[in-house]
C-alpha cells in the first residue's frame, strides 16, 4: 500500500470530493441493505470531524448513461442523513450550474450528495469520446480541493469518477475502506498463513477461472460449489441432467483439474447434491450422488459434501470465500451456503469474504461479525485476487 491515505490529507477548511459506493438495493424508495453506506462512514466522519466539507459521488444500478429516476441516489442520501450528524443535501444533477451553486455554498461539516454519476454516459466512457469523458471528469474535479476514493466496488473500472478525475485534482488518497480492502486482500494473499483454503462458488466458471488458476499456486485446497461445479462434473464424464453447464468451458475445466493434480492442490468437487425437477421453490427434490439423472438439476451441494468441506475448513488458518454453494435465494437450496457460513465462522482462521452473493449470505446468516473481513467489491475483489492492477487504485497519489 504505497498510496496516500485520507490520514495524509489536511482536510481542515477543505472541500473533499469523495467517491463512495452507494450502489445499494432499493425497494419502494427505501434502502434494503445499507452495508455499503455504513462501510463509508469512517471516512465520511473523519472529514467532518476534521473540519472539512464533503461532495459525495456514487453510481447506483445501471441507468445506461441516461437520467432515469428509478436509479436516483435519493434513498441512499436519505439513509445517510439518518446515519450522520450533519446536514445532507442531494443535488438535482451531477454537473451543471445548479450543482455548482450548491458546491460553492457548502460549509464545513456539511455533505452534498451528487446525483447518480451513471446518469451520464461519460462516467463509464461508453457512447462518448475520450475528450467528452475528460471534460466531465474535469467538472467533477472542480468540486473539490482534494480527492478521496472509498469505492472499492468499482476500483476495477477506469470510470470518470474513479480514474479520470484524478488527472485534474491532487492529491488523491484512499479512504479507510479502500485501504482496509487493499491491506486484507493484498497482504493476506501475498503471505497467507497455512493451511490456506479457497471456497469458490457461484453460477459460472467463466468469471472465476483466473482466480482459481491464481489461487492454485498458493492454496492447499480449493472447494468448489454452486452451478460452476457441474461444468467440472461434465469434464469428469459425470451425468449432469439439466444442471447448469457452460459447454464451451468443459475443456478448460479439464485443464484446471489436471493443473491441480500436477501441483498437488486438493481441488474438491461435491460428492452429493440436492437435485430438483425444476428451478422453483416448490420443486420436488432429492439427494443424489455424482451422477444426476435427466430431467433433474442440481441446485445445492449435498449433506456429505457439507461435512467434507466443513472438516477441511476447520483445519484452515486462512479462508477466502467467493460465491454461494447453491441457489441460496430459495430456501430449499440455501442449506449448504449457510452451513459453510457457520463453518467459516467457527474456524480459527483469517476469513475474507468477497462477492455480492457470498456477502449477502453472510449478512443473512447473522455471522458477519465472526468474519475477519467482508469485501465490498465483487468483481474488484476477484480481479485483485487475480493480481490485476485496478485503475481506481493505480490512479491515486503515491506516498
Amino acid at each position: 500500500m504505497n498510496k496516500m491515505t485520507i490520514r495524509d490529507l489536511d482536510v481542515q477548511g477543505k472541500r473533499v470530493l469523495m467517491r463512495v459506493d452507494f450502489n445499494v438495493p432499493v425497494k419502494d424508495g427505501v434502502v434494503g441493505d445499507d452495508t455499503r453506506i455504513t462501510a463509508a462512514l469512517p471516512s465520511i466522519n473523519y472529514v467532518l470531524e476534521n473540519g472539512g466539507s464533503l461532495v459525495l459521488m456514487s453510481h447506483c444500478g445501471r441507468p445506461k448513461g441516461e437520467k432515469n429516476p428509478e436509479f436516483t441516489l435519493k434513498p441512499a442520501a436519505d439513509r445517510l442523513a439518518e446515519l450522520v450528524d450533519a446536514k445532507v443535501t442531494l443535488a438535482p444533477d451531477v454537473i451543471g450550474p445548479e450543482v455548482k451553486v450548491l458546491v460553492d455554498e457548502l460549509k464545513a461539516g456539511e455533505i452534498l450528495v451528487l446525483e447518480n454519476v451513471r446518469f451520464y454516459a461519460e462516467e463509464e466512457g461508453k457512447k462518448c469520446t475520450p475528450e467528452q469523458q475528460d471534460a466531465f471528469a474535469k467538472e467533477l474535479a472542480s468540486y473539490g480541493d482534494v480527492y478521496v476514493s472509498d469505492a472499492f466496488g468499482t476500483a476495477h473500472r477506469a470510470h470518470a469518477s474513479m480514474a479520470v478525475v484524478t488527472k485534474y485534482i491532487q492529491p488523491c488518497a484512499a479512504g479507510f475502506l479502500l485501504e482496509k480492502e487493499i491491506q486484507y486482500l493484498g497482504n493476506t494473499l501475498a503471505n497467507p498463513e497455512k493451511p490456506f483454503i479457497a471456497i469458490i462458488g457461484g453460477a459460472k466458471i467463466s468469471g472465476k477461472i483466473d482466480v482459481v488458476t491464481k489461487l492454485m499456486d498458493k492454496c492447499d485446497a480449493i472447494l468448489i460449489g454452486g452451478g460452476m461445479a457441474y461444468t467440472f462434473y461434465k469434464a469428469k464424464g459425470f451425468g449432469i441432467g439439466n444442471s447448469l453447464v457452460e459447454e464451451d468451458k468443459v475443456d478448460l475445466a479439464k485443464e484446471i483439474l489436471a493443473q491441480a493434480e500436477a501441483k498437488g492442490v486438493k481441488l474438491m468437487l461435491p460428492v452429493d447434491n440436492i437435485a430438483a425437477d425444476k428451478f422453483d421453490v416448490e420443486a420436488a427434490t432429492m439427494t443424489v450422488g455424482e451422477n444426476i439423472e435427466d430431467g433433474w438439476m442440481a441446485l445445492d451441494i449435498g449433506p456429505k459434501t457439507i461435512e467434507l468441506y466443513r472438516a477441511e475448513i476447520a483445519q484452515a488458518k486462512t479462508v477466502v470465500w467467493n460465491g454461494p454453494m447453491g441457489v441460496f435465494e430459495m430456501e430449499p437450496f440455501a442449506k449448504a451456503t449457510f452451513a459453510i457460513c457457520q463453518a467459516v465462522a467457527d474456524a480459527d482462521c483469517t476469513s475474507i469474504i468477497g462477492g455480492g452473493d457470498s456477502v449477502a449470505a453472510v449478512n443473512q446468516s447473522g455471522l458477519a461479525d465472526k468474519m475477519t473481513h467482508i469485501s465490498t467489491g465483487g468483481g474488484a475483489s476477484l480481479e485483485f485476487m487475480e493480481g490485476k492492477a485496478l485503475p481506481g487504485i493505480e490512479a491515486l497519489t503515491d506516498k
